[in-house]
């Protein structure tokens, strides 16, 4: 069923760079694993998928660090914090193991990632940039000299990082790559997973943005379609 689900929603994505991103995921499995962030957006049911994305990242091999980028305070109430992050692997792991089985273990693996010191593939690090209004390429200092020196592949999730990664400006749907927008200055190698949620967007293949102009008179903000966008970022020498 879910291979059912997972196939029906690729129709709606209008760039997929699935293929490049394991590419470089493969590079990082047979080195042993490498540092990788994910720029959390909002608490809830999102942020358990962050944390099976990380599950995932860690026991592929693909991570030997998986740090969580979070929210330093709450601009919007959903928001995500460090606490928002804890408080959900500790309810995962209380929930009744007789009743909630997948659930509870999840949980308790969660926690060994999160709390274990001497493997410490879990870390958690907020910071005030992510609340603050500046497009990334005005990452602030330290983060961006720290993402670019030691980040190898982050995951840049939701509409409003999305729209921050563009400088929330009007860049051509199709014809202004995401490489040439975002992975031209990013300080890591950069994955976009974002559902259309607003009227800002690039690197879209022009005939899917064609039949989603068909299918859907509100294609680019309700939540429909999505994109997955790689970009290569930028080399440590590079970044300023």
């Amino acid at each position: 069923v879910f291979a059912d689900i997972l196939a029906s929603a690729k129709s709606n994505l209008l760039h997929d760079d699935t293929d490049i991103l394991w590419e470089h995921c493969k590079t990082l499995q047979e080195k042993g694993g490498g540092m990788v962030d994910i720029i959390v957006d909002n608490a809830g049911f999102e942020l358990v998928m962050d944390l099976a994305l990380a599950q995932f990242l860690v026991q592929s091999g693909i991570a030997k660090v998986v740090t969580f980028q979070l929210k330093s305070h709450p601009t919007f109430v959903s928001d995500a914090l460090e606490q928002d992050l804890r408080e959900t692997v500790d309810y995962y792991a209380s929930m009744d193991p007789a009743i909630f089985p997948n659930a509870h273990a999840a949980g308790i693996t969660w926690q060994s990632m999160l709390n274990n010191n001497e493997s410490n593939s879990w870390q958690c690090h907020q910071d005030p940039f992510w609340v603050q209004p500046y497009a990334m390429w005005d990452m602030t200092e330290p983060l961006r000299t720290d993402m670019n020196e030691r980040c190898e592949l982050a995951f840049c999730k939701g509409d409003a990082n999305y729209r921050r990664l563009l400088g929330d400006l009007m860049w051509h749907e199709s014809n202004d790559s995401f490489q040439n927008v975002v992975g031209s200055y990013f300080p890591c190698p950069v994955c976009a997973l974002r559902t259309l949620k607003a009227q800002v967007g690039c690197g879209m293949k022009a005939e899917k943005v064609e039949r989603a102009k068909q299918l859907d008179p509100n294609w680019m903000v309700n939540g429909r379609f999505g994109v997955v966008h790689y970009g290569t970022g930028v080399k440590k020498e590079e970044s300023t």
